[in-house]
Order: C-alpha cells, then structure tokens, then sequence
C-alpha cells in the first residue's frame, strides 16, 4: 500500500493557527469585496495556501493532528483494522 496522504500540522496550535489565518482570509477576502472591490480577492489565495488546498483538507488535517499516534492502522491479509496504539 502507498503511503498515506498527511494534512496535519506538527502541533495542534500550529493547525489550528493556519485555520484561523486561512478561513479569516476567506471572510476578509468578502467583507472587502464589497468595499474595495475585486482587490479584496487577493486574500483568497493565502486562504488557500494556510488550508493546503482546501477546507475540507484543513478539517482532514485537524482530524490527522488531533489523532496522531493515538490511533494505529494494520492490515493483513487485505483486512484492516484500526485500534489503539501502544504509548511505548
């Protein structure tokens, strides 16, 4: 099997600050489209950029950050299984 996409941060904060500069540039960037104008657009981009592409990758990502080392995949014999991980 390939290895996994990650979306998650280094540390909870640092997710949840990337969230904040990303979805407050998407509603900086139409709160200002009414008073400056398609200039209020270019928030859009850094939005996009602090969320890796996406909301829902950003939401994919605090879902990754919050579980990490937590929780443990394995597979055999094309069954997977999901389970606690050791603390070790």
């Amino acid at each position: 099997m390939s290895e996994a996409i990650d979306f998650g941060s280094a540390s909870l904060p640092r997710h949840l600050a990337r969230g904040l500069i990303g979805f407050g540039s998407f509603a900086g960037a139409f709160v200002l489209l009414a008073t400056v104008g398609p200039v209020g657009a270019l928030l859009l981009p850094v939005g996009l950029l602090a969320l890796r592409g996406c909301p829902t990758c950003w939401t994919i990502g605090l879902v990754q950050t919050v579980s990490r080392g937590r929780l443990e995949r394995t597979c055999v014999d094309g069954r997977c299984e999901l389970r606690v991980a050791d603390p070790t």
